[in-house]
């Protein structure tokens, strides 16, 4: 399968019809169409988006600023674009900005089930701290809570 080398771009409003489908495809509780627009003039909210040429997005990362920690709400590619290292992009470009202004830590929670999504954030440099109890819904499961410190990383 070929690497992606499509754009990586700070959210726009045009992009959430986009990024509504892909949470219905890729979660059993999608944030709705408003919630991710709200997301657009949130200032504590950053995403970064893959877009192709016809500005059809790919996928997305998005995070809460908390302090001087970034806190990963979403991370996800459309299935017909999965494995061409658009997820690896994302995060590149997400870490990056983090770092660039200052920001000491990256968390979130992934499903206790989801290994491939486990094995991903283990490989780009998180490491599992902790276990939220029936965090997720539909189906219940617990979710484990990961975390990269980003000092380990240089620009």
């Amino acid at each position: 399968m070929p690497q992606s080398s499509e754009p990586i771009v700070e959210l726009r409003r045009y992009h959430i019809g986009d990024m509504a489908d892909i949470e219905r495809l890729c979660f059993s509780q999608p944030w709705s169409i408003n919630a991710l627009a709200d997301e657009v003039n949130n200032p504590l909210a950053v995403y970064r988006v893959c877009e192709n040429s016809e500005g059809r997005v790919l996928g997305y990362i998005g995070t809460r600023i908390i302090h001087d920690e970034c806190y990963i709400t979403n991370v996800a590619v459309h299935p017909d674009f999965r494995r061409r290292g658009v997820a690896s992009r994302l995060l590149s470009a997400l870490i990056f900005w983090a770092k660039s202004k200052g920001l000491s830590m990256m968390t979130l929670e992934v499903r206790e089930s989801n290994e491939g999504a486990i094995a991903f954030y283990e490989k780009n440099g998180f490491v599992i701290m902790g276990k939220r109890k029936k965090y997720y819904e539909l189906p219940t499961e617990d979710a484990l809570l990961m975390t990269m410190m980003l000092e380990a990383f240089e620009l």
